[in-house]
């Protein structure tokens, strides 16, 4: 991983709406076209269907059939509302989804429970980021991704193909699945990001040390504190099932979400060890440079010291005085550059001894 990027300056959103109904999207990808996605699943079936229009959405019967209802792209606020709407989701809710500046949280509402996140895309060359929401109802699962991106495809095969127990669980053995692909993208950043520092190499006499070191590692500080920033917040949520029951989590599922917190605790002090690993690698960089500079300034020192008596005598038969007898002397030129070898043996001697080199 070279260097490091955000995908996107996001905009503000802007609150003081005319039309409290109007919903905005304050991300700044350009405009794609709304895809849907629902898998019916249960022990025995799963029937998977692509969904072309909000209206066509089939409504999530109670009976022995549990629901996914995947959305990718969020830029079409309208269509996103009406799906929404569809399903009675709050207004509140609706807004959270559409705002990928909001901070990540979880919050329960009369009918469903709600959490939106931030996701990592693993790259080679930049830190995308994107938000996911998901609405977890009784036996369903909608989920909002801000673009395509498959971190759960691995989950769409094992319902096709009836891999695993995802078929005989619930819908929040599903949300499980999820959040553990999420935060597996998370542990692969930091892997990366570990990587990078471990190939830094500043202790290397032979590797010239740039301004853009410096500017990738500080730019690794970022990112791990914005990864650090996103965890807490899905721990805080295994937390909250952990202390209170939630109804749409059942209890013999429960252990999974302690699992979530456990994987998350696990990433907080990756990012802890990283963050201290990373100011090291910034002490390091100003050592080794300030160590470079002044091998520099003892070389250019120890040459000022040797040429400056031999400044001093050129300096002094430089005058041209008439009257210096040195100059009409037969060995003069010879006297002279035999004295500034002595002189400038004797230096080298001295300064060797004294260990200046």
């Amino acid at each position: 991983m070279e260097t490091l990027k955000t995908l996107r300056k996001i905009p503000i959103l802007n609150r003081k709406k005319i039309d409290p109904g109007k919903f905005i999207f304050t991300g700044n990808i350009p405009d794609e076209e709304i895809a849907v996605q629902l898998f019916k699943y249960n022990k025995v079936d799963c029937i998977e269907s692509k969904i072309e229009t909000p209206t066509s959405i089939e409504e999530f019967q109670s009976d022995k059939y549990h629901y996914w209802l995947n959305i990718y792209g969020l830029s079409d606020v309208d269509t996103i509302a009406s799906i929404c709407s569809r399903y009675n989701i709050h207004d509140l809710a609706i807004q959270d989804i559409l705002d990928v500046n909001q901070r990540p949280k979880y919050q329960e509402y009369d009918d469903y429970s709600f959490l939106t996140l931030k996701s990592i895309v693993p790259s080679n060359n930049e830190l995308i980021t994107e938000q996911i929401s998901f609405i977890l109802g009784k036996n369903f699962l909608i989920s909002f991704q801000e673009r395509k991106a498959d971190f759960f495809e691995h989950l769409r095969y094992r319902l096709r193909e009836d891999k695993g127990a995802i078929r005989e669980k619930g819908s929040d053995y599903l949300l499980y699945g999820m959040l553990e692909s999420i935060l597996d993208n998370y542990f692969k950043t930091l892997t990366q990001l570990d990587d990078d520092i471990e190939n830094l190499n500043l202790t290397d006499s032979t590797k010239e040390l740039l301004p853009s070191t410096l500017v990738m590692i500080e730019n690794h500080k970022k990112y791990v504190h914005f990864i650090k920033k996103s965890i807490l917040p899905i721990k805080d949520f295994s937390q909250i099932i952990e202390r209170q029951e939630n109804k749409y989590i059942e209890k013999k599922n429960l252990k999974y979400f302690l699992e979530i917190k456990d994987l998350c605790l696990t990433l907080v002090d990756s990012c802890d060890i990283l963050q201290s690993s990373l100011e090291s690698s910034t002490n390091l960089f100003f050592s080794v440079q300030g160590h470079r500079t002044n091998q520099i300034m003892k070389i250019l020192t120890i040459v000022a010291s040797i040429f400056i008596p031999l400044t001093f005598i050129t300096g002094i038969y430089g005058m041209n005085f008439y009257n210096m007898p040195e100059i009409h002397w037969k060995y003069g030129y010879a006297a002279i550059w035999l004295l500034i070898i002595i002189i400038f043996s004797w230096m080298l001697f001295y300064l060797k001894k004294r260990k200046w080199f």
